[in-house]
């Protein structure tokens, strides 16, 4: 179909000779004239017919089509300033139907979010649902340009493990031949590897697996980790200037690609975060949110969800910003590898990243010093006979590094002001659903 032209790139052609191609969106058919509204991967476009006094082929066929059927059309592109759909029509001389559709849409505007899953295809229609997905790609895009250009290798990770690759909480196991293969949590122990492999910085967007029976909105048994790490770090603060820098970065890209169409589309405006993020230690957090009138369940345990929105709350409304580093996590709630700080080991070089009040992110200076790991991952109740293989990484000379693992539907899902991650992810997995 090598001259049809995109919706968008109409109005750059002179008036004239034009085919186009997509799915119908609405059809008017009136007396003497018809309408069709088409819409096509890139935008939509007003073709009109004038009925002829005797029905033709062309006409018959424009008014029997079903809503959503794919057509081609061939006709003549006029630029017309009263049409509100762009200030462009096709006059149509061809109307081809290439399929068409069942009668009845098995999915409404209003339909809920679990019913339009179940027919993800036809609700990735909406425009609004496909801006989402170009935003993605201009994000991913804008991060992976930045690794890039400041001399990252882009590393691709196995999905399949020999042994968990952080505890075995939240674990898939699969039949792997004569054994067992766990599907991995996040690319951890491998990017961590390229360290002592002496590649010095890396990264990763790429599936992780989690086996957790949560139905929340920002929960998925699959799901798509962006990962980073380097060596040659003093604290876990050279991990957050480097994140918060690669951010920026992909905000920035996404409001100058996409930034009128989210106004216009969504209703919503892109917000580039300033730098440094603010930084404020998990019990400072704690405190704070308690005078403002909640109390964390658990002083041992990590802000819950409701303490991340009073957080958010309070960095918004005092500080004027989105994201808020939150630091010093006790060590009795991070994993073994997180660097334990030397002034208090009860707390390590970690933090957390949370973005509108929910946390899309994790990073800490790791552990480098293979007896202390041997020692802390004892201390967790791990088996280091299991960990061997990860172990092995520390033992001929790793440098000091560190990194984050982000979930990027979350991200997505905040700064594009959806309800759940359902809505930014392609096709969502979660407890109940592996379909489509």
């Amino acid at each position: 179909m090598t001259d049809r032209t995109l919706v968008r790139d109409l109005a750059q052609l002179p008036e004239g000779p034009v085919t186009v191609g997509g799915w119908v969106e609405t059809v008017r058919d009136q007396k003497k004239v018809q309408f069709v509204v088409l819409r096509d991967e890139s935008g939509a476009v007003q073709l009109v017919r004038q009925r002829p006094a005797e029905e033709d082929d062309v006409s018959r066929a424009i008014a029997s089509v079903p809503l959503g059927s794919f057509v081609r059309v061939s006709g003549t592109l006029k630029h017309d300033e009263r049409v509100k759909l762009g200030g462009l029509e096709v006059a149509v001389a061809a109307f081809d139907v290439v399929t068409a559709s069942e009668p009845e849409q098995p999915i409404a505007a209003d339909s809920s979010v679990d019913k339009r899953l179940d027919w993800r295809f036809l609700d990735l229609r909406n425009p609004g649902n496909e801006l989402v997905f170009q935003v993605q790609t201009t994000f991913e895009h804008a991060l992976r340009t930045w690794w890039v250009e400041h001399g990252y290798v882009e590393i691709h990770t196995p999905k399949l493990m020999a042994s968990p690759s952080e505890s075995r909480a939240e674990l898939f196991q699969v039949p792997y031949f004569e054994s067992t293969a766990y599907l991995a949590q996040s690319p951890q122990h491998f990017k961590q590897m390229a360290q002592a492999a002496g590649f010095g910085k890396v990264f990763e967007i790429a599936p992780a697996f989690r086996a957790d029976p949560s139905f929340t909105a920002r929960h998925a048994t699959e799901f798509t980790s962006i990962d980073a790490e380097i060596s040659w770090i003093d604290s876990h603060e050279d991990v957050m200037a480097m994140h918060e820098e690669v951010l920026v970065a992909g905000f920035e890209a996404v409001r100058d690609k996409h930034g009128e169409d989210l106004e216009r589309v969504l209703g919503i405006p892109v917000t580039v975060p300033s730098r440094p993020f603010p930084r404020i230690p998990l019990a400072e957090a704690k405190r704070i949110v308690a005078e403002r009138g909640y109390v964390v369940p658990r002083a041992d345990e990590d802000m819950d969800p409701e303490g991340e929105r009073r957080i958010a709350a309070y960095v918004r409304e005092e500080l004027g910003h989105d994201f808020v580093f939150l630091t010093d996590y006790a060590s009795s709630i991070r994993p073994f590898y997180h660097m334990r700080s030397e002034a208090d080991p009860a707390l390590t070089k970690s933090y957390d990243l949370v973005y509108r009040g929910t946390e899309i992110s994790t990073g800490a200076q790791r552990e480098h010093r293979v007896d202390v790991l041997e020692t802390q991952a004892r201390e967790k109740g791990l088996d280091t006979d299991e960990l061997a293989g990860y172990l092995e990484f520390f033992r001929y000379g790793i440098p000091a590094h560190g990194g984050f693992g982000m979930g990027l539907a979350r991200v997505l899902m905040l700064m594009l002001e959806r309800q759940s991650i359902r809505e930014t992810t392609y096709l969502f997995r979660g407890p109940n659903r592996l379909r489509p």
